[in-house]
């Protein structure tokens, strides 16, 4: 009972301004004795208010209620939108301090937001929140402090509104790109177009002709039985299986614009997984550091992206250096098909690429590998600058050294029959799913 009138009582800023001002008011009255009814007379108004405003938020059974509406789950490195949903129910406008108690994760220790809301009145306010790592982000109280017109006081409602949101690996181009690889558009910006070298294997249908179409395809009896062109029309080779294996070491803990290479694997994963499926492939998914964390079974069910989903959610970096040799003794032994198999990882010298390299050898023998190499885009930056002073140039010097060095990884994999993609984290997504178009189109698998 003591809490609820008193535990719940906070005095606001203009409260001490005033009282403040009754002080100096009695203290020149000191001096000037006429001043001082007047004084008497104020600070009895004074105290007057701040009872009246007491009893317009403590009394009878008027009260803000508040609540959240997080979403079920967050997108990594997406703005996130969060609801607050507020009642009043009070005969007057209230002011309104919310501090909502946001995951430790986000690091916002002075999280205030600042509203007004009239009498009866239901109003939202909404705030957006950018998570920069996967895992379970738990929210806290919701607290509210209400002030009346005259704003001496405010009341304190707290609200239990404790609850856990996961966050996944974004998926916010994953209908755009479901939607281009159903289609077989490449003509949209970032989708690179590719030549198709002759025809796969399976047969699908003969159908109209329709402007576009290869000429080479045209079924002539089929033409003339129906007195109008007719096409044959061949479907990509499905049921192939694709791996996403994504390194967990340590060289990918690198942060690129507060997210880590390996998030932005991750984020790529989903994608060219979800491509895969779309057409027709069987995906699957392993990841690896010191050894081979988890292995998922390529399979094409409708239930699978649901199980890479919650895998990738999961995967966090490794302090360890990764270890090639047991990864591809696993894959050896797992895998018996060929398969396509996209190797997230990053090499920054081609020493490190030497001492992986017989492993990786090992694994373009019998599967058709892709290397994904990330670039540094500082080192880029700074070999486009034109320094005018020693220290400058010998840091640019450097930079185009590991830019060399990072060409030369890619020879070198060129060199054994390994496919390579150098990218910018940014651009990673649309490199790789344009890859495994090319790769499809060229009917590599």
């Amino acid at each position: 009972m003591l809490r609820k009138y008193i535990g719940d009582l906070f005095i606001q800023t203009r409260w001490y301004i005033l009282l403040s001002a009754l002080v100096a008011l009695f203290l020149l009255a000191f001096f000037l004795t006429w001043l001082f009814p007047t004084a008497i007379i104020l600070s009895f108004t004074f105290l007057g208010l701040s009872i009246l405003d007491y009893l317009l938020l403590f009394g009878g059974r008027k009260k803000i209620i508040a609540g959240r509406r997080a979403p079920g789950k967050m997108n990594l490195a997406d703005e996130n939108v969060v609801l607050l949903p507020l009642i009043n129910r009070y005969p007057f406008r209230v002011s309104l301090k919310i501090i909502d108690e946001v995951p430790v994760q986000l690091q916002e220790r002075n999280f205030v937001l600042h509203t007004h809301i009239n009498s009866g009145q239901q109003k939202q306010v909404r705030y957006t929140i950018r998570p920069l790592s996967r895992g379970v982000y738990t929210f806290g109280r919701l607290l509210c402090y209400g002030s009346s017109p005259l704003g001496l006081l405010a009341r304190r409602w707290a609200f239990d509104a404790e609850e856990e949101v996961k966050v996944y690996p974004s998926v916010k181009y994953l209908r755009q790109f479901q939607l281009w690889a159903q289609n077989d558009h490449k003509q949209f910006p970032g989708i690179k177009k590719i030549r198709r070298l002759g025809h796969s294997m399976e047969f699908e249908q003969i159908k109209d002709y329709v402007s576009g179409d290869d000429l080479r395809s045209i079924n002539w009896k089929a033409t003339a039985r129906k007195n109008s062109l007719m096409v044959n029309h061949y479907a990509d080779t499905r049921s192939q299986q694709v791996y996403c294996i994504i390194d967990e070491g340590r060289s990918m803990k690198m942060p690129f614009d507060g997210l880590s290479l390996l998030d932005y694997a991750i984020n790529a994963a989903l994608l060219f997984l979800n491509v895969a499926l779309t057409k027709q492939d069987k995906a699957g998914l392993i990841s690896f550091a010191h050894n081979v964390k988890e292995i998922i079974p390529a399979e094409k069910t409708k239930l699978q992206m649901h199980r890479l989903y919650e895998s990738l959610y999961r995967q966090t970096t490794r302090f360890e250096d990764s270890d090639f040799e047991a990864l591809s003794t696993t894959i050896f032994r797992k895998i018996t098909q060929r398969s396509f198999l996209l190797l997230f990882t990053n090499f920054e010298t081609m020493a490190a690429l030497e001492r992986q390299l017989p492993y990786l050898r090992k694994l373009a023998s019998r599967h058709l590998l892709c290397v994904v190499l990330f670039q540094n885009t500082l080192l880029q930056e700074i070999e486009d600058n034109h320094p005018d002073t020693l220290e400058g140039i010998y840091i640019k010097t450097i930079a185009e050294r590991f830019q060399f060095e990072k060409k030369q990884i890619q020879k070198e994999l060129r060199r054994y029959g390994i496919l390579s993609i150098l990218t910018a984290p940014e651009n990673l997504s649309v490199d790789i799913v344009n890859k495994y178009l090319e790769i499809k189109a060229r009917q590599q698998i």
